[in-house]
């Protein structure tokens, strides 16, 4: 009898477990050093119904969750049985990859209907710069310089994926990327800290969104964190950061991801300062969730957790996964350390319990909050053709990505008249325009060049000349030099194929590829006006061949609406108004570049610097200026950060103070800008600071906000800022943000070269 009253004693414990959950909870007895208290009601039925489902949980379904199976991007076969009875045994907790819509359905009727616990699926794929619908690649979205693109954007995405069951993506990519020679820069936003920081909670709202919508997906930051910097240049490579850089550059832009909501992180490929970012316990779980409070699910890149082992970080599979669940990665990517190694882990005890929990938990609280518990099916639809709206987004983000480099003579806008040659390899490029990752963009959907200026009216002739970017073949040249001659301008589309940018695709020499310098060379012999259209996954090297064009755009890989939006510049329909959002270099070796560099003890000057082929022969040693520049290169680039021309020209004012300077009371700042030119155009002004002396030596200047303005020809605007006091902070010796008193340097300037004005102010001390 006593055995029977002890039994019903544990059943009625039992009945009672979600109410002493709830109750601990509200307490917050839960407040692990990874998460935040529950504060509002939501939170609290969050909690309560994720802590009731674990607690139901068999050991082999948590370790599931954390499992991710991929499959190639290019997969669409059928199901196995073996990954059916895995589902229906719920160890799968996220699917990469799966389009066919007949897999996805049954993936996640197997899961929700006959797993244990009918714990959802998330079906998860790289969207990174749209999905069928193709924008310009993030390098080309930040040369935009504008918030609502990238937002647009990435809600445009999130709609298409979100109709074929994909819920989850591993985008934004915010990695500051000041080596262009890295294949990835062309998903980053560039090199700024700031600009990432903007663009890239941006991006995070727009495929986030309302999340009770089932139409958003969940945004992964990634490559967290310093991906950016690998040696050389070299994808996967070292990256040697001191903290304070890290801090001051490189993790910004994501701390504004969680500050933004995003669900979810994905650890980089790198090794940083040691130690790979899968095993890195100080950067996953000291910084991202004990300082930032991220409560999340951190997935790992694919086999990156596995790749410890090439790194010399880890012996074998099973010290992999021992060194990723302990540094925070809750869910592996494709690689099985965790499915084979977890439960022996756990049985020898060098991993707990309460850490397979708590990464179980950051991945059921990811899928509760996208409404996968109550609506786990997608209702999946055929895109059978592009929305018109969504086209017209993407041609607008490709207008506004353009950048202005050159236009000798007024040479553009186009004027309507002219017999036009277009020729190039890029002007009829439907795939390659699209850029890198674009798994679900269609070639047969991509408006290129050339169609848009067989449509628009123009006298246009046309002729490839070479039959891709790297064709080294010159026995078309020709044809080309044939129809050059009897037309008025020259329209040129050089740049680079899709598959030359991007995972993987670094390259030592960024010159244009094949004999595209060859081809430029042999057209500018005839003395008819060049206009080069620059199509490329990163800025170009054209040390040689910027002399021989009359005007230059830089159109990055503008995607699905390249035509049409490259055109309507050209014929001025539309007014260029991209900045560049990288350093461009001059020369191959002056990489890595960026604008935002630290002085040295010897700073070159215009009068400093000394040209190789100036030097004497048999000069004295002592004798070459002793500053810091290339006798080859000089010391500045090509165009720096932030520059952009227009058809119209715009003049600056003195920037100045609105208010006195006080200790923790914002920046009151404004400088005017007048359109002086005949055409209307679009500035983005820009508001750089200097720290002039710190205790830690700070950039030369920094990136500190910016602001979009249209003028009419002839109008003035006063473009006013209010700068927060934190803006004048910086990363000291200890770690923490500060700020010193003494003198700062504030630019409203249209980029960050040199030559603007600036203004020089001083704060005081901090009353007591």
């Amino acid at each position: 009898m006593a055995g029977i009253k002890n039994q019903w004693w544990w059943v009625n414990l039992f009945a009672l477990l979600p109410v002493i959950i709830f109750f601990f909870i509200d307490q917050g007895y839960f407040n692990s050093n990874t998460t935040s208290l529950p504060s509002t009601l939501e939170q609290k039925e969050e909690a309560l119904f994720i802590e009731d489902l674990l607690s139901k949980m068999t050991l082999s379904e948590k370790l599931g969750q954390l499992n991710q199976r991929g499959t190639s991007s290019r997969e669409k076969g059928t199901l196995s049985e073996d990954l059916k009875q895995a589902v229906r045994q719920g160890k799968i907790g996220a699917m990469l990859n799966v389009m066919n819509h007949d897999n996805v359905r049954e993936i996640q009727r197997l899961a929700v209907e006959e797993s244990p616990n009918g714990i959802p699926m998330l079906f998860a794929r790289d969207v990174i710069h749209g999905f069928r619908t193709i924008f310009p690649i993030p390098l080309g979205q930040a040369a935009g310089w504008d918030i609502d693109l990238v937002k647009d954007g990435a809600e445009v995405a999130a709609k298409e994926a979100s109709s074929q069951g994909i819920r989850w993506t591993f985008a934004p990519m915010i990695d500051v990327s000041r080596d262009p020679r890295w294949g990835r820069i062309a998903e980053s936003f560039g090199e700024d800290p700031y600009l990432n920081a903007t663009l890239g909670a941006a991006m995070v709202e727009g495929f986030q969104g309302d999340l009770s919508q089932p139409y958003h997906i969940a945004a992964c930051a990634k490559h967290f964190a310093g991906y950016g910097a690998a040696e050389g240049g070299r994808d996967y490579n070292t990256t040697n950061i001191p903290e304070a850089l890290m801090r001051q550059v490189y993790l910004p832009p994501f701390q504004q991801a969680v500050e933004a909501g995003v669900l979810t992180f994905m650890a980089g490929f790198n090794e940083l300062n040691g130690i790979p970012v899968s095993g890195n316990r100080w950067l996953l779980n000291e910084v991202l969730r004990q300082e930032w409070g991220f409560d999340g699910a951190v997935v790992s890149d694919w086999n990156s957790v596995t790749e410890m082992i090439a790194h010399g970080y880890a012996a074998d599979d099973q010290q992999a996964a021992e060194r990723a669940i302990t540094a925070g990665i809750d869910m592996e990517m494709t690689s099985q350390a965790y499915e084979h190694h977890l439960e022996t882990l756990l049985q020898t005890q060098k991993v707990e319990l309460d850490q397979i929990d708590e990464a179980v938990r950051r991945i059921l609280r990811v899928k509760y909050r996208l409404g996968l518990f109550n609506n786990p099916y997608a209702d999946l639809q055929p895109i059978v053709e592009l929305e018109e709206a969504h086209r017209l987004k993407a041609e607008g983000a490709a207008a506004k990505s353009l950048v202005l480099l050159k236009n000798e003579d007024q040479l553009l806008p186009l004027q309507g008249k002219e017999k036009i040659a277009l020729i190039g390899p890029m002007a009829d490029a439907a795939l390659d325009q699209l850029g890198t990752w674009i798994f679900d963009g269609k070639a047969e959907e991509s408006v290129t060049l050339l169609e848009a200026a067989r449509e628009s009216g123009h006298q246009v002739e046309y002729v490839a000349a070479l039959d891709y970017s790297r064709d080294k073949s010159q026995v078309k040249f020709q044809y080309a030099i044939q129809l050059a001659r009897r037309s008025d301008v020259i329209v040129l589309a050089l740049g680079e194929e899709a598959i030359l940018s991007g995972e993987a695709h670094s390259r030592a020499d960024i010159s244009l590829p094949g004999a595209q310098s060859a081809l430029l060379k042999a057209l500018s012999k005839l003395n008819k006006p060049i206009v080069t259209v620059l199509m490329a996954g990163r800025p170009l090297v054209l040390e040689e061949d910027l002399e021989h064009m009359d005007a230059l755009i830089m159109a990055w890989h503008p995607g699905t609406m390249a035509g049409p939006a490259i055109w309507s510049v050209l014929d001025g329909s539309r007014q260029p108004s991209g900045k560049l959002p990288v350093t461009w270099p001059k020369a191959n070796g002056q990489m890595p570049i960026y604008y935002n560099h630290s002085n040295t003890g010897r700073p070159a000057t215009n009068q400093s610097v000394v040209a190789m082929e100036d030097i004497p022969v048999g000069a004295w040693q002592s004798s070459l200026g002793n500053t810091s520049h290339y006798l080859d290169a000089g010391r500045l680039p090509q165009w720096p950060f932030g520059f952009g021309m227009h058809y119209g020209e715009i003049q600056y004012s003195s920037p100045k103070l609105l208010k006195e300077v006080r200790w923790n009371m914002p920046l009151e700042l404004s400088v005017e800008v007048q359109n002086v030119g005949k055409y209307p155009l679009e500035e983005t002004v820009q508001l750089y600071l200097q720290d002039e002396v710190a205790e830690i030596v700070q950039p030369i200047k920094s990136l500190k906000a910016f602001q979009k303005v249209k003028l009419l020809p002839g109008e003035s605007k006063e473009v006013s800022f209010s700068l927060p006091f934190s803006s004048l902070s910086y990363i000291g010796p200890e770690m923490n943000r500060r700020i010193d008193p003494g003198f700062f340097k504030i630019w409203l300037a249209p980029d960050a070269g040199e030559g603007h004005e600036f203004l020089r102010f001083e704060v005081i001390k901090k009353p007591v």
